[in-house]
């Protein structure tokens, strides 16, 4: 009991001291072109660093998707996807250990029902349950949380969300340059009809789901 203990303190240290690292380095800056030309210079070092505060920023708080889609903004897509997919694999795992041996106890009952649902299905078909929430969710913290306080084993979700993880992030690491470009040369006329298309869109969900919902 006391090794666990120590392990867990362990745990939160090492978050605290890479988290301080990463503000030194300034990834919290909003000067991202500097941050970009900064991981660049450092070659190798710059893969590490990129790997390591996502692996340990992702867990708690900072969105994956952050650093997904910046990646093919600073290399090039074949290796802005191994390093998303490496930084993803760690991330996942960092979350998926935390909550399992950290935070177990104060998280399990704050689990959102949306993913409490899945519970059944996880007890009967683990891997495809995983490789499934994976790829339509990706890596929430609360979906981390899940599997953490679940019931499969680390090996299963390992590879489970890997499978889950391969299309979604080739997707961007191969798209994800020209989606941006697309994203800031866009005009105001067409920014209002993505957005009108995703209001119908969350309108006919919310419709259905209402007819469908048990009474």
């Amino acid at each position: 009991m006391a090794k666990l203990n120590y392990a867990r303190v362990a745990l939160v240290l090492a978050a605290i001291l890479v988290m301080v690292a990463a503000w030194r380095f300034g990834a919290f800056s909003a000067d991202a072109p500097e941050l970009a030309r900064r991981l660049v210079a450092l070659g190798v070092w710059g893969y590490v660093a990129f790997v390591v505060a996502y692996a340990v920023l992702q867990p708690f708080g900072v969105p994956g998707t952050l650093f997904v889609f910046a990646a093919p903004l600073i290399w090039p897509w074949p290796v802005a996807f191994a390093l998303s997919m490496t930084g993803t694999m760690a991330a996942t795992s960092v979350g998926f250990l935390f909550f399992r041996f950290v935070a177990r106890d104060w998280i399990a009952p704050r689990i959102p029902q949306r993913f409490k649902k899945y519970d059944e299905a996880l007890e009967r078909r683990a891997f495809t349950t995983v490789a499934t929430l994976r790829f339509i969710f990706w890596m929430p913290p609360p979906l981390h949380a899940f599997f953490g306080v679940s019931k499969v084993r680390f090996w299963t979700h390992f590879w489970g969300s890997f499978v889950g993880y391969l299309v979604p992030l080739f997707l961007v690491s191969y798209f994800g340059e020209r989606v941006v470009g697309w994203m800031k040369n866009a005009s105001p006329t067409t920014w209002g009809a993505v957005a009108l298309g995703a209001i119908v869109i969350g309108a006919v969900v919310w419709l259905r789901r209402r007819r469908t919902a048990p009474t």
